[in-house]
């Protein structure tokens, strides 16, 4: 990993040091909570699909295992909220690895129909296995963490300690990409075929990559179950499956920058929107709920059809740009 790395995870760590003293509000706060949740789902969705090249359309469901899991084991069985995170995140390695083993032999749109059948199936399961998972009334009580005997019973403490849950994963990301492993992936990124003739074992290196994303996606999972302290089955439905997707690809799908940069956008805009409503309405513009939804699709439009390889991708091409006018003022005040 090189030092822009390095100094990418520093200004992260500043950034949210800072955000509390100056976001006063719970409501947001918990808005930010959320928007780490995604950036650590993101991420693990990042290295299977912009490194490994692998589309998966069923990552709510880990994302629900996960919380299922902490909520089971913790209301019905008295577990601790640590032990019941981590046995979460086994239990979805194992479920990833059966599911992976048959499902990663396929390529491309069957791939992608093969994993948003399996989200269907464990949504499925969700609302129908009543007496395991509390159906559509969910699973309430959920106990939350404590972190070196501190009680994350605040927006703000949760705040600090998701973000820093999501700094540690973006460090093991950044650091598996710049490894043999990561070389391994980008090379199956491009061409199975050229990798294996390399020695690469695609499968074993496919199989793993997909497993640690469902292990990030399940830890977010319990996260947010300790976090709200209460869960049904809506938040794991498909649509969040493709919203994850879409994160990453507005993003920019090939570098882990740019899950965090998609997620935090698609994470916030939402909100910004119907603040944005109310505004409107507060000063006597007339301006419908519906307009949101045209606003956030436009948005997301403009991204695809300009920059297609998503707004990391549209950052650099920009500060390149600078860079280059500078250059120019230079030479030409100094010629």
């Amino acid at each position: 990993m090189d030092h822009r790395n390095y100094i990418g995870l520093v200004i992260i760590a500043v950034i949210i040091a800072f955000i509390p003293t100056l976001v006063k509000n719970d409501y947001y706060i918990g808005i930010l909570v959320f928007t780490a949740l995604n950036c650590l789902t993101a991420l693990g969705l990042c290295l299977l699909m912009g490194y490994a090249g692998q589309i998966s359309l069923g990552h709510a469901a880990f994302f629900g295992l996960g919380a299922y899991s902490t909520a089971i084991l913790t209301v019905n069985l008295g577990w601790s909220p640590w032990i019941a995170m981590g046995a979460g995140a086994c239990l979805t390695a194992v479920i990833a690895l059966i599911i992976g083993v048959p499902a990663l032999r396929l390529k491309g749109h069957y791939l992608a129909m093969a994993t948003l059948g399996f989200g269907a199936i464990v949504n499925i399961v969700f609302v129908a296995a009543v007496g395991l998972t509390g159906g559509p009334s969910g699973i309430s009580g959920i106990p939350q963490l404590n972190f070196l005997g501190i009680e994350l019973n605040t927006d703000k403490s949760f705040f600090y300690f998701s973000w820093a849950v999501v700094i540690l994963g973006l460090f093991l990301a950044l650091n598996l990409i710049h490894s043999r492993v990561g070389r391994g992936l980008r090379a199956i990124h491009d061409s199975q075929e050229a990798a294996s003739s390399l020695g690469v074992n695609t499968s074993k290196y496919k199989i793993k990559i997909f497993v640690l994303s469902a292990a990030y996606a399940s830890v977010a999972g319990s996260l947010y179950a300790s976090f709200i302290n209460y869960i049904d089955p809506g938040p794991f439905d498909v649509m969040h499956s493709v919203l994850l997707v879409v994160m990453v690809a507005v993003g920019g799908m090939h570098n882990i920058w740019g899950a965090m940069i998609g997620a935090v956008l698609l994470s916030i805009l939402p909100e910004f929107l119907s603040a944005l409503s109310d505004y409107f309405g507060g000063i006597g513009i007339a301006y419908k709920s519906d307009y949101d939804m045209l606003i956030y699709g436009g948005i997301l439009l403009v991204i695809m059809l300009f920059l297609p390889g998503g707004l990391y991708e549209g950052i650099q091409r920009l500060l390149q740009a600078s860079r280059n006018l500078i250059n120019r003022f230079k030479m030409r005040a100094f010629s």
